[in-house]
């Protein structure tokens, strides 16, 4: 099944955005699959809902569509309404302004029973450390599940960032965040995730249509396909291409979950409308044949 999968995958996807003769037969699963499932991150040890509620689509300069539209209480109220269907995995980023909204939610549920995932631009030691505190002040927690190097283009951060890994590694064993990683937008850095022992998580951009992604589908599914043997989490985002597959909403999400690369991925929901959509979709797609 596998074999078969990856044969389409490189004569069919590979730089197109074009999935009319989308094989549904290759990526069906035996049973349904949920956004409340459990799922383990690679070797993190964080156990984490399947879907996580993102909190940055178009997000830049501190704020976000979510943040935008929605206030601190009706992103709030968002969160908690995907927390109560079993949804605890939160996504966030000093970029998209909505620390502050994650942290009125998690006044409201208690602090073990949801995983939190920040991300920062900053690059070096003192900076990431100062970060660190602001950013738990910012989300009324003592402590960060998750803290990515942020939209990271530098094939070679893993050299030109050595204080901000310092810093992340530091704050690990002092117990301040559990687990560190990148989120990666250039393929060389993807490249370079996949074989850097530091990661423990990488953030990628994957869809069927190779919409906004770091190259084509099939380069950037090789990349991932190693960093999974090299015991990374992987973790999905961009999964309707950044709205531009929008209309093949069932395909996106069974491909997500057919291919068996991400162990979990974020969805920007800007409406508990969209929510809902991917609850009543998500479980379909999976086993469609």
């Amino acid at each position: 099944m596998f074999m078969k999968r990856r044969a389409f995958f490189k004569t069919s996807l590979a730089g197109s955005a074009l999935l009319s003769a989308f094989p549904y037969e290759l990526l069906a699963g035996e049973k349904k699959l949920y956004p409340y499932d459990r799922v383990m991150l690679g070797n993190t040890g964080i156990e984490a809902s399947r879907v996580a509620m993102g909190t940055g689509t178009s997000g830049y300069g501190g704020s976000s569509n979510q943040t935008r539209k929605l206030g601190i209480k009706g992103l709030s109220d968002m969160l908690i309404a995907a927390f109560e269907d079993g949804i605890n995995f939160w996504e966030t980023a000093d970029q998209y302004g909505s620390h502050p909204h994650v942290g009125s939610a998690l006044k409201r549920v208690k602090r073990e029973a949801v995983v939190i995932l920040t991300k920062t631009n900053s690059t070096g030691y003192k900076r990431v450390k100062s970060d660190l505190d602001r950013f738990r002040k910012e989300l009324g927690t003592d402590y960060i599940d998750l803290v990515l190097l942020h939209a990271i283009t530098d094939g070679n951060w893993n050299r030109n960032m050595k204080g901000a890994m310092e810093a992340l590694s530091e704050a690990r064993e002092e117990g301040i965040i559990r687990a560190h990683g990148i989120s990666c937008h250039s393929l060389a850095a993807l490249e370079t995730a996949a074989d850097e022992p530091w990661v423990d998580l990488d953030l990628a951009r994957f869809n069927p249509g190779g919409a906004v992604m770091d190259a084509d589908v099939d380069a950037v599914q090789k990349v991932l396909e190693r960093m999974k043997k090299n015991g990374k989490s992987v973790m999905g985002m961009k999964v309707y291409g950044a709205g531009r597959l929008v209309h093949e909403k069932d395909k996106c999400l069974q491909f997500q979950l057919g291919t068996g690369i991400t162990d979990a991925f974020t969805m920007g929901f800007e409406s508990i409308e969209h929510l809902r959509d991917l609850q009543k979709r998500l479980p379909e797609a999976s086993v469609r044949g």
